[in-house]
C-alpha cells in the first residue's frame, strides 16, 4: 500500500508535536519524575503506538498492520536493552537526577534523526540492489552472536571516541552548571559535562541504529511502516527509563532473547535474499525457491521469545541478586555524591532501595551467595551511606 505525501507530512508533524509537548511540559523544568508520572506517561505513549497500529490494521489491511506491530515490538525490545547502556553512561558522567530527562530526550531526538537517515538509505539500497538483503541478514547474525557475550558495566565505556575527541579539542569543566551546555570559567566559554554526556548518548544511538534498522527491514520493506514503528518505539523511552529504574539489571536473559530474535530475522532476510537472488556466483544468478517466513509467524515468534525471556529474568534468583548488587553500587555512590540531587524524596528513595538490596544480599542462601563476588565491598558502601545519613541527621 502506497502512502501519500500528505500522510507523511501529517505523521512527521504529529511526532514532532509529541516531542515538543514532552519538552515544554515535562523536560524544560528540571525535576525528578515520580514512579506514577513515569508509569502514566509511558502507558500513554504505548497506547498511542497501539492506536496507530490498529488504525494501520484497519486502513492498510492485515499485512501492513501485522508488519507494524512486529516492527514496533522488536524495536521497543531493542530500545529497552539499549536503556542499560544509557544507565551506564549516566552513571559514568554522574548526571544529576533532575537533568537526566533532558539528556534522554536529546538522545531520542538524535536517534530519530539518525534512524530516519538510515531508513531512507536502507530502502534505497534494497530497492536498487537485491543482494543487500544478504548483507543485512549477515549483519544481524553477527549482532546476535555478539549479544550472547556477557555484558557488564565494564563492557561499555561512556568515554567513546567522540567524547575523547571533544575533550581534547574543546575546554571542558569537571562540574555541572545546572543544565547548561556551555558555561564561563576563568573568563572563557567552556563545555560542561552535560554537553559531553549528550554527545556520548548520541554517538551510542548511532551504533544502535546500525543494528535496529536491518532488523526491522527484515520484517517489512514498507518505508512508512519502518519509520512509524521505529519512531513510536522511541517515543516514551524517556519515561520508560525511569519506570524500569532498578529493574534493568534484572532482565539478565533479555539479551539472549534479543539474540534469538535477531538471528531469526537474519535467517528470514537471507531466505528472502535467496528467493530474490541475482548474484552470479549463487545458483548462476537465478532465484532459489526456498521457504519464506510470513510476517504473522515472525510476530508470534517475537512475542513468544520476549515473554519467555522476560519471565525467566523476573523469576530468576540470579536476576534478583544481580539487581540488588547493581542497586547497592549505584545507589550508594549516588547518595554519597552531594551533586547528584537536591530532591529529598529522591534521596529517601535511594536509601530505601539500598536497604532493601542490602537485606536481599544478607538473606541469600549459601549457593546463591556464590553469585556475589564482592560482598565485602558492597557492605562497606552501605556502611558509608548509613554513616553519612546519621551525620547529616545530627547536623
Amino acid at each position: 500500500m502506497g502512502v501519500s505525501a500528505v500522510v507523511w507530512v501529517l505523521t512527521v508533524l504529529a511526532i514532532v508535536g509529541l516531542l515538543a509537548f514532552d519538552y515544554f511540559f515535562h523536560v524544560r523544568s528540571a525535576h525528578v519524575p515520580t514512579l506514577r508520572e513515569a508509569a502514566v506517561w509511558s502507558s500513554l505513549y504505548v497506547g498511542i503506538a497501539i492506536a496507530f497500529g490498529l488504525g494501520t490494521l484497519v486502513i492498510g489491511g492485515t499485512g501492513m498492520g501485522s508488519e507494524y506491530f512486529a516492527g514496533y515490538i522488536t524495536e521497543k525490545a531493542l530500545s529497552v536493552d539499549n536503556l542499560f547502556v544509557f544507565l551506564i553512561i549516566m552513571t559514568s558522567f554522574r548526571v544529576p537526577r533532575e537533568n537526566q530527562q533532558k539528556v534522554l530526550l536529546v538522545g531520542i531526538v538524535i536517534s530519530l534523526i539518525a534512524r530516519a537517515g538510515f531508513i531512507f538509505l536502507g530502502s534505497a539500497l534494497l530497492n536498487t540492489f537485491a543482494w543487500v538483503f544478504y548483507l543485512f541478514g549477515l549483519a544481524l547474525l553477527i549482532t546476535a552472536g555478539n549479544m550472547l557475550k556477557p555484558q557488564t558495566e565494564e563492557s561499555h565505556s561512556a568515554q567513546n571516541v567522540i567524547v575523547r575527541l571533544a575533550r581534547r579539542l574543546f575546554p571542558t569543566t569537571e562540574n555541572y552548571d545546572e543544565d547548561k551546555l556551555i558555561t564561563h570559567q576563568n573568563g572563557r566559554r567552556v563545555m560542561t559535562p552535560m554537553l559531553l554526556v549528550m554527545v556520548a548518548i548520541g554517538g551510542t544511538d548511532l551504533m544502535f541504529a546500525l543494528d535496529s534498522i536491518p532488523a526491522i527491514f527484515g520484517l517489512t520493506q514498507n518505508v512508512y511502516v519502518v519509520f512509524t514503528a521505529t519512531a513510536f518505539s522511541l517515543l516514551g523511552l524517556r519515561q520508560l527509563y525511569f519506570l524500569l529504574d532498578g529493574l534493568l539489571d534484572r532482565l539478565i536473559y533479555l539479551s539472549f532473547g534479543l539474540a534469538a530474535i535477531l538471528a531469526f530475522i537474519g535467517a528470514k532476510l537471507i531466505l528472502h535474499a535467496l528467493h530474490e537472488n541475482n548474484l552470479p556466483f549463487i545458483n548462476g544468478g537465478e532465484p532459489i525457491e526456498v521457504m519464506e517466513i510470513s510476517t504473522g509467524l515472525s510476530l508470534v515468534v517475537i512475542l513468544v521469545v520476549l515473554v519467555i525471556t522476560i519471565l525467566a529474568s523476573l523469576f530468576s534468583t540470579r536476576g534478583r541478586t544481580q539487581t540488588a548488587m547493581a542497586n547497592i553500587r549505584r545507589d550508594a555512590l549516588a547518595y554519597l555524591d552531594a551533586e547528584y540531587t537536591d530532591d529529598a524524596n529522591e534521596r529517601e528513595r535511594l536509601f530505601a532501595r539500598l536497604q532493601e538490596s542490602k537485606e536481599h544480599i544478607i538473606a541469600l542462601g549459601p549457593k546463591a551467595k556464590q553469585i556475589v563476588k564482592n560482598e565485602t565491598e558492597l557492605m562497606e558502601l552501605c556502611a558509608r551511606v548509613i554513616e553519612t545519613r546519621q551525620t547529616s541527621t545530627k547536623s
